[in-house]
């Protein structure tokens, strides 16, 4: 193509070309050195708890939650229930949202330097999606209860069986569902908070029930503490046991390995 050229104009063709190599290069660089040179997050410091926040699960029932939110604040801690739009069932990348507003808003009311945020059910995939979009550098820890990470089966059978009756939120915890996919696609408990999650094994909501576990998290069931439990999906904000196990696992320096052991005292 060049040989037809004159040597003015191959000179001037030749320019060009090297000029947009040079731009290509330099763009390559931009966008890749900073990533290559930008330090990790660091993670929130353990050391002084700050406001707890509670999220609901899937219809945003705040009853349950509120039961715990009274078990924490005569522990001395300021907790509040976060209620989340279109009563649970609704997108719950919006959930996420209104979880972040009422973040700022606790740590401007506070003047706290993080929060300890408690999802419940779908709330702990709402805790989530909060943290990967900028909310993991806000949060001391993040405690999810019976929360389906991995997608729940029940959502796949209302989605098969009853679609008209499974709203977004339902759909978004099927178990192939493109959110959770892309939730789960990178790490699945960013750098940030240290991430606890409890479940129990008669869960016939969260199915299969271990679909709650998170990969590093401290990974806790409630009958690894109390063998003979009976706690189901519904009961985990009331149940004696895990709130005291979350009151545990919320207090300050780092959570514990909870077990046998620690089945009569948490159960009182």
């Amino acid at each position: 193509m060049l040989a037809g050229l004159s040597p003015a104009r191959r000179r001037l063709v030749l320019g060009l070309l090297a000029a947009l190599v040079v731009g290509a290069v330099a763009l390559t660089a931009a966008l890749l050195v900073p990533r290559l040179t930008t330090e990790a997050p660091a993670p929130v410091s353990q050391a002084d708890p700050g406001p707890v926040l509670l999220v609901p699960g899937y219809g945003g029932s705040t009853t349950g939650l509120q039961s715990l939110a009274d078990v924490l604040t005569a522990a001395g801690r300021d907790a509040t229930v976060v209620p989340v739009p279109g009563d649970g069932t609704g997108d719950l990348e919006a959930s996420a949202q209104v979880l972040g507003q009422a973040v700022d808003a606790a740590l401007a009311r506070t003047g706290a330097s993080s929060v300890d945020v408690v999802g419940y059910s779908a709330g702990g995939v709402v805790a989530r999606l909060w943290a990967a979009d900028g909310g993991a550098g806000q949060a001391r820890r993040v405690l999810t209860l019976g929360s389906p990470h991995h997608g729940t089966t029940v959502a796949d059978l209302a989605g098969s069986l009853a679609p008209d009756q499974c709203p977004v939120a339902c759909q978004q915890l099927e178990t192939g569902s493109e959110l959770l996919r892309r939730l789960n696609a990178g790490d699945e408990t960013p750098t940030g908070p240290t991430w606890v999650s409890i479940w129990t094994d008669d869960d016939t909501t969260v199915t299969p029930p271990d679909s709650a576990r998170l990969d590093g998290a401290l990974n806790l069931t409630v009958q690894s503490v109390c063998a003979d439990s009976t706690v189901g999906h519904g009961q985990l904000p009331t149940d004696p046991l895990v709130q005291g196990m979350v009151l545990a696992e919320l207090a300050s320096g780092q959570p514990v390995e909870l077990g046998p052991a620690d089945c009569a005292r948490l159960s009182r």
